[in-house]
């Protein structure tokens, strides 16, 4: 009798285990362990990517794809949100970002605008100095995403120009979250142990995977992956876990705060890693005024001669507030979200 009543009860756990049907455009990402950062035989790792450490982290849902323009267009059209990209700036705000005593533009400067990409009229060396090919464009955001009302026919693009604070108002709306570094590291790498890229080590299958710059960044490409800047959705191969877009296309934003330092203060300090939630505070010494947040998968500007960003490891760093013509956001639930 007991023996029946334990496997009744086990019938029902996991029936109502399973009940839970995985929502539209998702997936579902099992638990495990993996080791998070860069390979030692990735010769383009950074600092920021290393030391490699032990995570386990317990199983979510994860959209398939990069939130689209037509998904986000619906958020907008049931609540009325203004993006931060529609919004004039306010002075306050940014000069907390500033060296003290940075002068405040002509008001004429700070109105509702976002950052665009412009290729050069000739090739560069220096590639330090960003205003070569990054403009600020007034009236540019994500339904004008070169100044320009442009997405009449892209409802199947990723949203851009999204900033840390829309993509958590999505985020209260659709009743999900931002991954964290983790958890989207994790998903990128779809058990592949010893892989620089989510297809493998094989840097020549670049142009079959992903949508990247190809040619001479930021003067001319060559688009022999069929784009020279956004693509839509779906245009290349899914990794193993069925996700696609986790490397190049657009940059997608995480819940962790950017600190250079925090790997290593993991291993020094001996810190659990069960579903880390990364560092306490951010730190960048290259801008030690901002507060910034760990972006991941790099985008259609990545360019093995400037940013090759499209390894599973590699990651960069942008302000609650920044918004760019290749930033954009994915969505994961948890099953407690979902009951």
């Amino acid at each position: 009798m007991k023996y029946h009543l334990f496997i009744t009860i086990a019938f029902i756990f996991s029936c109502s285990e399973n009940a839970i049907q995985t929502p539209d455009g998702m997936v579902w990402i099992p638990g495990g362990s993996f080791y998070q950062g860069a390979l030692e035989s990735d010769t383009f790792a950074l600092f920021h990517e290393k030391p490699r450490h032990q995570v386990h982290l317990d199983g979510f849902y994860m959209d398939v794809s990069p939130v689209t323009n037509k998904q986000f267009k619906k958020f907008v059209k049931e609540t009325g949100y203004k993006t931060t990209a529609e919004r004039d700036i306010i002075w306050e705000d940014l000069a907390k970002q500033l060296p003290p005593g940075t002068a405040k533009p002509h008001d004429s400067i700070l109105k509702a605008g976002s950052l665009i990409f412009s290729k050069t009229s000739n090739p560069i060396t220096d590639f330090i100095d960003v205003s070569q090919w990054w403009k600020w464009k007034i009236g540019a955001n994500w339904k004008n995403t070169n100044g320009k009302n442009n997405i009449k026919e892209k409802d199947q693009y990723p949203v851009v120009h999204i900033s840390y604070e829309d993509a958590l108002a999505y985020c209260d709306w659709a009743g999900r979250r931002l991954p964290t570094e983790a958890e989207w590291e994790y998903a990128a790498r779809a058990n592949k142990e010893d892989a620089v890229y989510f297809w493998g080590n094989n840097h020549n299958s670049l142009n079959n995977n992903a949508n990247t710059w190809e040619g001479t960044f930021p003067f001319t490409n060559s688009k022999r992956d069929g784009f020279e800047k956004l693509a839509p959705i779906k245009s290349f191969p899914a990794n193993d876990f069925g996700l696609y877009g986790m490397a190049g296309n657009v940059w997608e934003w995480t819940s962790d705060w950017y600190n250079v330092n925090y790997y290593k203060d993991l291993l020094e300090n001996k810190t659990a890693c069960h579903n880390p939630k990364g560092a306490e505070y951010a730190f960048n010494p290259n801008n030690v005024y901002a507060q910034e947040k760990v972006i991941k998968g790099g985008s259609f500007l990545c360019n093995i001669e400037y940013c090759i960003s499209y390894r599973i490891s590699a990651k960069m760093s942008a302000t609650p507030d920044t918004s760019l013509e290749h930033l954009g956001f994915r969505t994961v639930a948890t099953k407690n979200m979902l009951n």
